[in-house]
């Protein structure tokens, strides 16, 4: 049995839709997975980047984009009040609904839905409330604890390469983005090419300009 590690930030859209997509998009194969909340925006620190919806131009073509690849998927998805948001308190939430900090695919889905699926605020102090009343973790998701672990959980994930959400880690192999899912189904089903030397090639390619971050 394969075990993957979902890599998320419920900030994410594309994390919402390769959530959904995940179970249709393995069908048939052994595999189990745990899924990770992240910190995304420290992801992008970490990294230099900024998020999709910091860059203005970027933006708007962002929840175009999503708002169509869902509609293809039969994916139900709403834009929330407003987005950006703060998703700390929402990842520490779930986070808190496990002793190990992996919630399970119930919580994750409540936590996608409250976000992507009602078309309000997300970070709505009232709402948050309700989800974590029927959530009912079993940890203080304010608790020193809960937010040390989702720190640890974060670095950890730059530590094995991700740089965004969704990621998907298996053996030492990382596959981002919801459109990555078909490539992570041929390693799964044993596909030849990834014995092959492409994919080490690809990190030992030489570079001939670099910008300089200002």
């Amino acid at each position: 049995m394969h075990q993957l590690t979902f890599y998320l930030d419920f900030i994410s859209p594309y994390a919402y839709l390769a959530f959904h997509a995940l179970p249709k998009a393995l069908q048939g194969l052994s595999y189990q997975v745990s899924y990770q909340p992240i910190l995304f925006g420290a992801v992008l620190q970490h990294h230099g980047q900024l998020g999709p919806a910091e860059i203005e131009a970027k933006r708007a073509w962002t929840y175009r984009q999503v708002l169509w690849l869902a509609q293809q998927q039969g994916c139900p998805l709403r834009m929330p009040a407003s987005h950006p948001y703060n998703p700390v308190p929402m990842l520490r939430l779930a986070t808190a609904c496990d002793p190990l900090g992996l919630p399970n695919r119930h919580v994750c889905a409540q936590a996608f839905q409250h976000v992507w699926g009602e078309g309000l605020e997300a970070s709505d102090p009232a709402r948050h409330a309700e989800l974590q009343a029927r959530l009912a973790p079993g940890r203080d998701p304010q608790s020193e604890e809960v937010k040390a672990q989702l720190r640890q959980a974060t670095q950890a994930a730059i530590d094995h390469g991700v740089f965004g959400v969704p990621s998907i880690l298996v053996n030492d192999k990382l596959f981002w983005g919801q459109d990555a899912l078909p490539m992570l189904r041929a390693y799964l089903e044993g596909e030849p090419w990834f014995d092959g030397s492409d994919w080490e090639a690809c990190s030992a390619l030489p570079k001939t300009l670099e910008r300089k971050r200002s």
